[in-house]
């Protein structure tokens, strides 16, 4: 169980993954692995979906933790893929799920056919991956990567993806999604807090995003930029934070922890408590969960 601390000393981090989507925790694990790892905030931060929030909530109750719902919503804009980060929306909103329904139908075709032409050369069917996940989960190349471990082809995720799995890759499957300013739009319209993704992170992403995006996207009503995460280099990092003092964004930190799935340690990087609580004033769709 999680023992709170001065609001000055908070470790604050805002953004994870579960079984719900391509984590290894699940949401009731990422919680408990949040309080073993001093967290005195987790976000639980799916992509394309918010299946593990209920769950999540009754496991934060239980450890007395505070608990920030949100969601990772696959977006893309001229070939450039962008992760957009929305918190405390209503998860009830009709644009956001039609939305997020349609994501999840396109990463699932996506997924199928990668694996139709990885099993040309590789000893992998859909079932390799399908038996292994929840009809419910967000599926997404991880569990692929999971299926080569399992195959004994890879020896993890890493490896899998820079064999097979990369944007460059002969087997590579591009997926149809919404942009990034339609993203914004909808969970702004649902009451949340639009932030984007690791924007300078060229891992696996492909084209690299620019400032003169992030400024168009912040005249969509983009609020939040994250800035200190593990595929940043520390250039990259005080980039993104000079970025959030000229455009007015709000700057956090985060782990986006995967459990096994990837090296990153809940609490690698963290969210000062002044950007939570500028967060939260920009919210109406769902209150902070409070330990």
């Amino acid at each position: 169980m999680h023992t709170p601390r001065n609001l000055e000393d908070m470790r604050i981090d805002l953004h994870a993954h579960s079984t719900a989507s391509d984590g290894t925790d699940t949401p009731t694990q990422l919680i408990e692995n949040a309080c073993r790892a001093g967290l005195d905030v987790i976000a639980i931060t799916d992509h394309d979906t918010t299946n593990g929030w209920d769950e999540a909530a009754t496991a934060a109750t239980n450890n007395k933790i505070t608990l920030v719902r949100g969601i990772e919503v696959s977006t893309s804009t001229n070939g450039i893929n962008i992760h957009m980060l929305g918190y405390l929306h209503n998860p009830h909103h009709a644009g956001l799920l039609n939305a997020l329904e349609r994501a999840r139908n396109s990463r699932q075709n996506r997924a199928q056919r990668i694996v139709e032409r990885l099993a040309t050369d590789l000893p992998i069917t859909w079932n390799d991956i399908r038996s292994h996940i929840d009809d419910t989960t967000t599926i997404g190349r991880p569990h692929i990567a999971d299926a080569l471990i399992r195959a004994r082809i890879v020896p993890n995720r890493d490896e899998a993806f820079r064999r097979y799995l990369h944007d460059g890759s002969p087997y590579h499957v591009p997926y149809e999604s919404i942009s990034p300013s339609e993203a914004i739009h909808l969970i702004r319209d649902a009451g949340g807090v639009p932030i984007i993704a690791h924007p300078f992170a060229t891992k696996r992403r492909g084209r690299p995003i620019t400032d003169d995006i992030i400024e168009e996207l912040t005249d969509a009503g983009l609020l939040g930029i994250e800035a200190h995460h593990l595929d940043h280099t520390p250039e990259q990092a005080t980039h993104a934070l000079g970025l959030a003092t000229q455009l007015g964004l709000i700057a956090t930190g985060s782990s986006d922890y995967h459990g096994t799935g990837k090296t990153n340690r809940l609490g690698d990087h963290t969210t000062t408590p002044a950007a939570l609580e500028a967060i939260n004033a920009h919210a109406h769709g769902t209150p902070i969960l409070q330990s």
